[in-house]
């Protein structure tokens, strides 16, 4: 292989070993997973709000965002379910740039994936441990998904991987739930095939196992808006694309239906701002339509300290690094607008 093999990393036991959960922990674990999980069979009318960085960087200013987040959450804890986006593996177009926490510790020294599967472990546990969220990550590598697999409360498999049948065998393995994003074509079919996929029993190879999963009955969309053949992005957020994809569950044998909005993405066109817009355009179809009240689960919003984006260079603290973000201010008030329409 034209490649340098460099050391052989710890298996996901060992790293749990290290760094375990406590019971306590582990409490707060099952308790929110519980919560989250009656979202999607409708036992729960309670919204869910899937919120943060574009990709996590730094852990201080990481922990800093998770832990307003805290103070909101108890005052909207009656109507809202906040689930902090801590996304420690960013999928790159062209494979160049900051690639995530996973990758770089520090986005400004080289690679070192040993300190990165013992940081990323150890940000994911001080958010549920200090401040009682378990939290989303993206599965950008699901041999990997076990170095976390006892401490996130939700997964989402992107745009890019949603095609991917390892992604979908190992999210048909997972207990939590799983969202998957349309693809950046913006068929829906291909979507709903993937769900339909991690919804079913499979046997596949894991981390050199035999493995036989029993499918994962929380798999659900994620709309994340698409781009037509010119290049131009093109949203799917809208009262007929929510009609659409509900009449498509229709004609399928699914378990638990459900879709979250990503409201960034080819959605706005990646104009950070308009995600407060979209928001509350999503919310007013859910007023218009009991379907797609039923239907729509939550959202997904890139949110952080302050907005924008920079380069990593810049050193302003609390700002992203990838994908331009809210700041914290419109994001407090947008979870208390939110929180007032439901």
């Amino acid at each position: 292989m034209n490649c340098e093999f460099k050391r052989k990393l710890p298996i996901p036991m060992d790293i749990k070993e290290l760094h375990p959960m406590t019971f306590e922990m582990q409490q707060t674990w099952e308790k929110r997973d519980k919560e989250i999980k009656k979202v999607f069979t409708g036992e729960s009318d309670k919204f869910l709000l899937i919120i943060g960085p574009c990709s996590a960087d730094y852990e201080d200013s990481v922990i800093d965002y998770v832990s307003r987040l805290r103070k909101v959450q108890d005052k909207v804890e009656d109507k809202i379910i906040i689930i902090p986006r801590v996304y420690t593996n960013k999928p790159r177009t062209t494979g160049d740039g900051y690639k995530g926490m996973l990758h770089q510790p520090n986005p400004l020294e080289d690679a070192d994936l040993l300190e990165g599967l013992i940081k990323i472990r150890k940000v994911h546990m001080r958010a549920l441990k200090e401040y009682g969220f378990s939290c989303a990550d993206e599965m950008l590598y699901p041999e990997n998904y076990r170095y976390l697999s006892d401490i996130l409360g939700y997964v989402a498999i992107g745009a890019r991987s949603t095609e991917n049948q390892q992604h979908r065998l190992v999210a048909s393995a997972i207990d939590v739930p799983v969202g998957l994003k349309n693809p950046t074509s913006g068929d829906l079919s291909i979507m709903m095939n993937s769900i339909t996929a991690a919804q079913h029993p499979h046997t596949f190879i894991y981390r050199g196992w035999d493995v036989s999963s029993f499918g994962n009955k929380y798999a659900h969309a994620i709309l994340r808006g698409g781009m037509n053949i010119r290049g131009e992005n093109i949203s799917n957020y809208h009262y007929e694309d929510l009609m659409k994809v509900y009449e498509e569950y229709q004609k399928r044998d699914l378990a638990n239906m459900g879709v979250i909005i990503d409201c960034n993405h080819a959605n706005s066109n990646k104009k950070y701002l308009e995600q407060i817009r979209i928001s509350k355009d999503v919310l007013h179809s859910c007023r218009l339509s009991k379907d797609i009240r039923g239907l729509v689960k939550g959202l997904m919003i890139e949110s952080y300290i302050e907005d924008g984006r920079q380069d990593a260079s810049c050193g302003v603290y609390g700002q992203s690094i990838t994908d331009p973000c809210l700041g914290w201010e419109k994001t407090e008030k947008l979870i208390y607008d939110i929180a007032d329409e439901l």
